[in-house]
């Protein structure tokens, strides 16, 4: 950022600090000015103190992490010598693979280690004036568990990964933030608890009416519940926000306004931002500076600009490498992760174990600048024009697309070498007129395609587009559509009950998460013998080859029959996931958002596999994601939803190249890529 830019940006926060104080509240001469009419709080000991003022310019750091060492009770480092700082008005990303410690240094931020986890060593300093419950500086790993509980959510904020599952389902969203007001003593009354609670709504982009806070969480899309996480973190005025990757799983519209909104929020009130994601492209859109960690150390740091386009670090350029890159200039790197693999993952193995699948000194690099206007709202993405292309290429019922040819395939480094000349044009799968409704809501509106072996087609959209109804009618686990899907010319019945045997095996669904969609009480062995055993043709010994054919064809090989999923990473078990599928030799395999909860290498390594086994088998795919950037790298033809209507559709490289559709167009703006960064 230029000098004259930084001089602005501090001259908009300075005049933010007091334009955005309560209306009852004194004019704010700091950041902790606008604190002060939450009155007095009660210490430990049930004394009251007031509480202290100091002006947030004045605060240089808000904290600093020294030589921090966190280990297994007994056992092996977790965190070994990690140390960083977080300034306000600046975000700090912290990257890596999963496992590689981001999570537990973050959480030592706010005093909290995992069960299992003991601290060996290291500080963690809130500064002096950071805090307005603490004036002087304090080292939180040192405070009692009631004197941790004042800080947070007040002085230090946290926004988790799933809103779903954060958010109280019974509760309002407005009395939601109203809660942690009340919890953190903000404001005199509840009239002032009140208006912050409208104020912090306006702040993220909701509407901030008495309708709209008397919501249920259920009520709201995927990308309103993260943001009425974000408000809930913000609504105190916190002086630093820990954020654990909050837009895995969401649209890259979503997430991109979901991430303007991170940004705008932390520097408009000199927030010190803690960013932790696997996601290198996010990195560039949020981050000022970058700390890249590998097996509990911290490898390289720098400005965002420094660390992603002059990486010193082989692993740092390895994670670049991994990168999806939807110009298609590079390939992705599918190389083994160099993150630490365990034999046996525990709860406290930082994102190893989660059910989600999902040192040095100070951190330095100049600011980069921002395009800080407001927010755009999740519905100004939608409907924009009642103009409608059709599809680059009409389909009578029963006939195949004749635009599918070989120009629509993309060049042989790419995804069209998948199938080779062996990949036969003809439709395994066709969807004709497929439409659906709840009520008046119109889920699906006369959805037609092919889906030839050999090639993949990538269903793109944002949340609520219809992908996955879409994805789920042809695999025959939505049966509420009108419409045909077709196998080989045949018409299937809608659902799985009423399709043959031979169909249901034909076609294979790979669910979004690992975690949930294999048994924890199995071991993977008989996870995968289960569709065999259904089908009844196979004998015991027949059905164990298979499985190890299938774990071979995965590249896990036979030695994870007998273990469970409990004790794979999140690669490991989507690996295992997609051996399930193919146990049954599809034709055709339905990949659901598989890669979402999937750090960048991990990620590339199961493109990379999936490519080998469409290569390999002349599978059909249909791939559906949000992840626009894998298109080049795994997809040779492109269908984009947007309200169940089929906008656009055709060749990748044509559709990437030349959109038609404003929507797709919108899209495509939307997609966080490496070039951001600067």
């Amino acid at each position: 950022m230029r000098r004259s830019e930084q001089r602005a940006r501090a001259a908009a926060r300075a005049n933010a600090s007091g334009a955005n104080a309560p209306r009852n509240a004194p004019k704010a001469t700091g950041r902790g000015s606008d604190r002060a009419t939450a009155g007095r709080r009660a210490d430990d000991r049930g004394g009251v103190v007031p509480r202290a003022v100091v002006p947030r310019a004045s605060v240089d750091t808000a904290i600093t992490v020294s030589h921090l060492s966190v280990g297994v009770a007994g056992g092996e480092l977790i965190l070994d010598d990690v140390s960083f700082r977080l300034h306000p008005g600046r975000i700090l990303a912290l990257v890596g693979e999963s496992g590689s410690g981001k999570t537990t240094a973050a959480l030592a931020c706010m005093n909290h280690l995992r069960a299992g986890l003991e601290l060996r060593r290291g500080t963690v300093e809130l500064h002096a004036g950071a805090s307005r419950f603490h004036p002087e500086a304090v080292d939180l790993l040192t405070l009692t568990e009631r004197r941790t509980r004042g800080l947070r959510g007040g002085t230090i904020a946290y926004v988790p990964q799933d809103p779903a599952l954060s958010l109280n389902g019974s509760l309002r969203v407005g009395e939601q933030i109203a809660e942690v007001l009340r919890a953190h003593e903000f404001g005199r009354d509840a009239r002032v608890r009140d208006a912050r609670v409208a104020e912090v709504l306006t702040e993220v982009g909701l509407p901030s009416d008495r309708a709209y806070q008397r919501r249920f969480p259920h009520e709201l899309s995927g990308g309103q519940q993260q943001r009425i996480g974000i408000a809930m973190a913000f609504a105190c005025r916190p002086a630093v926000i820990i954020l654990d990757e909050p837009t895995t799983g969401l649209d890259v519209a979503t997430q991109d306004l979901v991430l303007k909104t991170v940004y705008e929020l932390t520097t408009k009130h000199d927030v010190a931002g803690l960013y932790i994601t696997h996601d290198l492209a996010v990195v560039a859109q949020v981050a000022d500076d970058v700390a890249v960690m590998l097996r509990g150390t911290i490898v390289e740091r720098g400005s965002a600009r420094q660390v992603l386009h002059h990486p010193e670090n082989p692993y740092t350029r390895t994670l670049l490498d991994a990168v999806p890159d939807m110009a298609g200039a590079r390939e992705m790197g599918g190389g083994p992760s160099v993150a630490p693999v365990h034999s046996v993952r525990a709860p406290w193995d930082d994102g190893l174990g989660r059910e989600d699948g999902r040192g040095g000194d100070d951190v330095a690099g100049p600011s980069r600048s921002r395009d800080a206007s407001t927010p755009r709202s999740e519905e100004a993405t939608r409907g924009r024009g009642s103009g409608v292309v059709e599809p680059r290429a009409s389909i009578e019922a029963g006939g195949s697309d004749p635009s599918w040819d070989a120009s629509g395939v993309p060049a042989a480094s790419g995804p069209g070498a998948a199938g080779g000349d062996r990949a036969s044009v003809e439709p395994v799968v066709a969807v004709r007129g497929l439409r659906m409704a709840y009520g008046q809501a119109v889920i699906l509106d006369g959805i037609s395609m092919d889906l030839p072996a050999g090639r993949t087609t990538m269903l793109l959209g944002e949340s609520g587009s219809g992908k996955t109804t879409l994805s789920r009618s042809v695999a025959g686990l939505n049966d509420r559509y009108t419409g045909q899907v077709l196998l080989d010319g045949r018409v299937l019945a809608p659902g799985t009950r009423q399709r043959t045997r031979e169909q249901r095996q034909r076609i294979q669904y790979v669910f979004q998460s690992p975690f949930s969609s294999l048994n924890p009480r199995r071991s993977i062995g008989d996870s995968l013998q289960v569709p065999l055993e259904m089908n009844g043709e196979l004998s015991r010994a027949q059905r164990r080859a298979a499985v190890a054919d299938a774990l071979d064809a995965v590249r896990l090989g036979r030695s994870y029959i007998d273990r469970r999923p409990g004790d794979l990473s999140g690669g490991e078990r989507q690996r295992a996931a997609v051996a399930r599928a193919l146990v049954n030799a599809p034709s055709l395999l339905v990949c659901d958002e598989i890669t979402s909860a999937l750090d960048v290498s991990v990620q590339a390594s199961v493109i990379e596999l999936l490519r080998e086994i469409q290569r390999e088998r002349g599978l059909a795919m249909l791939f559906v994601t949000h992840n626009i950037a894998l298109a080049r790298h795994i997809s040779h033809r492109l269908a984009v939803l947007e309200h169940g209507k089929l906008v656009e559709y055709g060749p990748t490289d044509t559709v990437l190249r030349d959109p038609r559709h404003e929507y797709t167009r919108s899209l495509l703006e939307h997609v966080p890529t490496l070039e951001s960064a600067g």
